[in-house]
């Protein structure tokens, strides 16, 4: 089999309805705009896609693809998964592909072997579970008062852990961790994620409170170009941090946040941890040193995620609304059941992109930072 075909077509994608907001600095949902798709095809007639939500991604895609992806790709083997991969990494030395771009190829791959054997990709990747429990991630809302209500109406929806992503002020998301504590008793599990919006100093303060309120994990409170602070910041919190996010370097620099004692969780996902076969790698590198890997975001690559790895414990479930609206698939006890495939499961045939519009309104908001 030989890749015959690398193209890429963009896709209309509404803005989040209502629009929702994230911590004090940083842009809150995106308007109306278009997603990039990339196609890679084969002369056995076996296709894979993968999508580049991110804003922006769409100039980027084509022009990477008309300068440098389709001469690589080629007349390559689309199954040989881990050369491609390697390949990627080669050429990102000169190239420098944007943390969001470096794993696109891969993800495609992955969802062409899955449409190849007719099986999920999760399947593929190995499989471990069929159904995960979700955790409800709110974006941020404007008081006290409505953390609270909407926090209540995810509890009576059936999410069983909530996370909280506040206002990055670290006197104000202390208060606000504590309250919700004391809402929801000691039983349901909490989170808090800082979208990197505190020093050292403040990210000790938070942390404290986080220790207190007996908190399952403590996410990005700081920028990740300093594994130094997180060990810091570990010597003096004792919640547990989930590190590694959104920076670069894949398993590599997922490898120097353990090696420093800074962490508990590491994060892993598709869209920028290196595809499916990054994402892999960090998780196989956390379960060896008995470390849990969460996987990043709701979309449907978390989803495959969450039943590809053993050691995780929830998937992620955004929550932007007040009303709540549980999101598609979960049920009235917290369960999302494993995607069914073939590969990753997005709509592909004679007629897309039209096909896929539907899929990218429903993934309109679910982008988090």
């Amino acid at each position: 089999m030989k890749i015959t075909n690398v193209e890429s077509f963009t896709v209309p994608s509404p803005g989040a309805n209502p629009p929702f907001a994230w911590r004090n600095g940083l842009p809150g949902s995106p308007g109306d705009g278009v997603v990039s798709v990339l196609r890679i095809a084969t002369d056995d007639g076996v296709e894979g896609v993968a999508i580049a939500p991110r804003p922006g991604s769409a100039v980027i895609v084509t022009e990477l693809i008309e300068r440098v992806l389709r001469e690589e790709l080629l007349g390559a083997d689309p199954l040989q998964r881990e050369w491609l991969w390697h390949r990627m990494w080669e050429l990102d030395r000169v190239m420098e592909f944007p943390i969001n771009i470096l794993g696109l190829v891969d993800t495609a791959l992955w969802d062409l072997a899955g449409r190849l054997y007719n099986a999920p990709t999760w399947e593929v990747l190995g499989g471990y579970r069929r159904e995960i429990e979700a955790y409800a991630s709110t974006s941020t809302f404007p008081t006290l008062e409505e953390f609270r209500d909407v926090v209540s109406q995810c509890i009576e929806l059936g999410y069983p852990a909530i996370k909280l992503h506040a206002w990055g002020d670290a006197r104000r998301d202390a208060q606000l961790c504590l309250a919700i504590r004391e809402l929801v008793g000691p039983d349901v599990a909490l989170m808090y994620d800082g979208s990197a919006g505190f020093d050292l100093a403040d990210a000790v303060y938070v942390g404290q409170a986080l220790s207190e309120a007996n908190f399952l994990w403590y996410e990005e409170p700081i920028r990740e170009f300093s594994v130094t602070a997180y060990k810091w910041l570990a010597e003096r919190v004792s919640v547990p941090l989930n590190v590694a996010e959104t920076s670069d370097g894949v398993h590599m620099n997922t490898a120097d946040f353990i090696q420093s004692g800074a962490a508990t969780f590491v994060r892993t996902s598709t869209e920028i941890r290196g595809g499916f076969t990054g994402a892999m790698r960090i998780a196989h590198l956390a379960d060896a040193y008995r470390l849990r890997a969460e996987p990043h975001g709701n979309t449907i690559y978390a989803r495959h995620l969450c039943m590809a790895i053993p050691n995780c414990t929830y998937y992620e479930s955004l929550v932007t609304s007040n009303p709540v609206r549980r999101e598609v698939g979960i049920n009235a006890r917290g369960i999302v059941a494993a995607p069914p495939g073939p590969g990753v499961g997005l709509p592909m045939g004679p007629h897309y992109p039209a096909e896929l519009e539907q899929y990218v309104v429903d993934l309109a908001s679910t982008v988090v930072p």
